[in-house]
């Protein structure tokens, strides 16, 4: 069986060796997956929700310990990581109500009566990133888990332990054997074996659009369905009418969270023409007091980028003649640390219009509200962004005319679990969270009983 190494981001130490699923572990996986699908879905409705709020106590307990090992493996700062590990308590939390609630319909129609049923698909697989392992694991395994099916969970590579670990908790805590497994491989080997198995019946994805088209291309062979939840390129729109100072302090949070390996990190800022240069008078020291530095500190707000490999092609964005504006600090030594870099590039510049997935952010003037819509749509992408503006009216009009999924005004909320997520365009299929998701991994069954006259 074959192996990779672990390095701690943070130190460039190495941190485990983990073994890799072949493909003939996928099968029997999936195999076991299916037996015990049929079995958790024959359940009672409140039995099945009593195991995941167990399964929820069992990861609050954890929190510590689940944090712990994102700081080492992800390079995350402690108090982010315990967020995220708190978070999929609550998520849990949240569709632990799902079975006793997933009602079908009865439809008034003649001679008869009809009603729909919402069946579980029966096993999942989930493909999750490196950049947030615990929360998009959990938007996958837990609708899927309440609405009766069993599930399959492929973490990256480079970040598998807590994801690991989630799956040791959910057995201690009850859940049944091999309703809920995970299985550290390959993108090419594990990954593309749940997307042609024919008993996964959905594939639940987030990652880049490239390999999104991929998983899109390889489920339709099956007519498998798909949720993909891919890049971004967010615009974070800045009006002259809004309080400046709080749109400016606020700004690095917007982009630089998770050093900028964030599909919805507002990695374009977009500035009224007339406000311009105050506003980058007031952002350079915003972005200059971002403490980056060790993920295991409590004052740190920034941890390094994940990888060597993804330091470079972040890097590659910002060679030596690059425009920069003004840069943040970053420690020197082992790591890949990166400095929170503010560049002023013209609207055509690739950094402009690839997601770069680091910290580095493009701040660009526009001249009204039109031009600025026109300018946050000028992408491929559209799944989250920000408007900042104290006109109740522009507000709405520009929320309503920004193609992205996800938008927040005077704030740069993006994910609540009781809310739906997902994006326009290139950056996604299908939506995940809020109280519909659950629907989205059952097939809807629909029976007509005839019913003779008296």
């Amino acid at each position: 069986m074959s192996t990779t190494e672990l390095v701690n981001p943070a130190t460039e130490e190495s941190l485990r060796t983990v073994e890799l699923t072949d493909v003939a572990g996928v099968d029997d996986a999936v195999a076991r997956a299916k037996v015990a699908q049929k079995v958790w879905a024959a359940k009672a409705p409140a039995e099945r929700a009593a195991a995941l709020r167990a399964f929820a106590a069992a990861v609050d307990a954890h929190v510590g310990e689940l944090a712990a090992l994102e700081v080492a493996n992800s390079g995350h700062p402690i108090g982010a990581a315990e967020w995220e590990a708190g978070h999929v308590r609550d998520v849990l939390q949240f569709y632990s109500a799902t079975p006793e609630r997933l009602s079908g319909k009865q439809i008034p129609v003649a001679g008869g009566l009809d009603v729909t049923f919402n069946e579980p698909m029966g096993v999942i697989g989930v493909i999750t990133p490196w950049n947030f392992p615990m929360p998009i694991a959990v938007w996958g395994f837990a609708p899927a888990l309440a609405a009766g099916n069993a599930v399959v969970l492929k973490p990256a590579e480079w970040t598998p332990l807590t994801s690991m670990r989630l799956g040791e908790i959910a057995l201690d805590a009850g859940l049944p054997q091999d309703l809920f497994q995970v299985l550290p491989g390959r993108g090419s080997v594990v990954g593309e074996r749940f997307i042609s198995h024919p008993d996964v019946r959905k594939i639940v994805f987030t990652g880049s659009t490239e390999v999104g088209t991929k998983v899109m291309a390889g489920a339709a062979n099956q007519v498998k369905r798909v949720t993909l939840e891919l890049g971004g390129k967010s615009a974070n729109i800045v009006f002259a009418d809004c309080d400046l100072e709080k749109a400016a302090a606020t700004a690095p949070y917007g982009v630089f969270d998770n050093a900028g390996q964030d599909c919805c990190a507002r990695s374009r800022i977009l500035v009224q023409r007339s406000v311009f240069d105050k506003f980058m008078e007031l952002l350079e020291p915003a972005v200059k007091g971002l403490v980056v530095g060790d993920p295991a500190a409590r004052d740190t707000e920034m941890g390094p980028l994940v990888s060597r490999k993804h330091f470079e092609s972040v890097a590659a964005y910002v060679p030596d003649d690059t425009n920069v504006a003004f840069r943040g600090s970053a420690p020197s030594g082992p790591g890949f640390w990166f400095p929170p870099t503010v560049l002023t590039p013209q609207r055509t510049d690739r950094t402009v219009t690839e997601e770069i997935f680091g910290p580095v952010v493009a701040v660009l003037p526009f001249d009204d509200e039109a031009d600025a819509i026109a300018l946050a749509n000028d992408t491929e992408y559209g799944l989250s962004g920000s408007i900042w503006t104290d006109n109740l009216s522009r507000a709405v009009r520009v929320s309503r005319a920004v193609e992205a999924g996800n938008l927040s005004v005077n704030s740069h909320s993006s994910v609540r679990y009781n809310t739906p997520f997902g994006g326009f365009k290139q950056s996604g299929l299908g939506r995940e969270l809020g109280p519909d998701a659950p629907l989205h991994f059952t097939e809807t069954k629909n029976v007509f009983f005839a019913v003779e006259e008296s």
